[in-house]
C-alpha cells in the first residue's frame, strides 16, 4: 500500500474567510463543494489544506485525510489490527472511496482513494 499524500482537515465555521486566509499564504482552491474546500500549492499540488464545515456524508469530521493507492487494503489492515472504524467504506459521489478510522489518540483519520 502506498501513501500518496496526507492533508490536515481543518474544521471552520466560515469556509470563505478561511479559504481567503490560506490564499494569502499562496494556496489556491482546487475543489469547493460548499461544505468542504481543498486548497493546494500551485507549485506543489500535494501540499494541501482541507477546510470542512461539516462532513455531509459522515457523522463526524475527520482531523486528517490520508490518500492511499488501495483503500480496501488499508481498511483490512486497520480492521485486522482492531482499530475503531468510525465511518464504513463508502463510495462518495464526488469521486472518492473512503472510510474513517480513529487513531490511538482519538483523532479521526479519513483514509481515501480517488476513483
Amino acid at each position: 500500500m502506498t501513501i500518496r499524500r496526507a492533508v490536515p482537515d481543518i474544521t471552520t465555521a466560515d469556509p470563505a474567510a478561511s479559504s481567503g486566509f490560506y490564499q494569502l499564504l499562496g494556496f489556491r482552491e482546487d475543489m469547493n463543494l460548499g461544505w468542504v474546500v481543498t486548497l493546494a500549492s500551485p507549485s506543489n499540488p500535494t501540499a494541501q489544506v482541507t477546510l470542512v464545515t461539516r462532513d455531509t456524508a459522515a457523522a463526524v469530521n475527520p482531523d486528517l485525510s490520508v490518500e492511499v493507492d488501495d483503500v480496501d487494503a488499508a481498511y483490512e489492515a486497520v480492521r485486522a489490527a482492531g482499530a475503531e472504524i468510525v465511518h464504513p467504506i463508502t463510495d462518495e459521489p464526488w469521486g472518492v472511496r473512503r472510510f474513517f478510522v480513529r487513531d490511538p489518540d482519538g483523532k479521526v483519520v479519513n483514509v481515501v482513494s480517488h476513483r
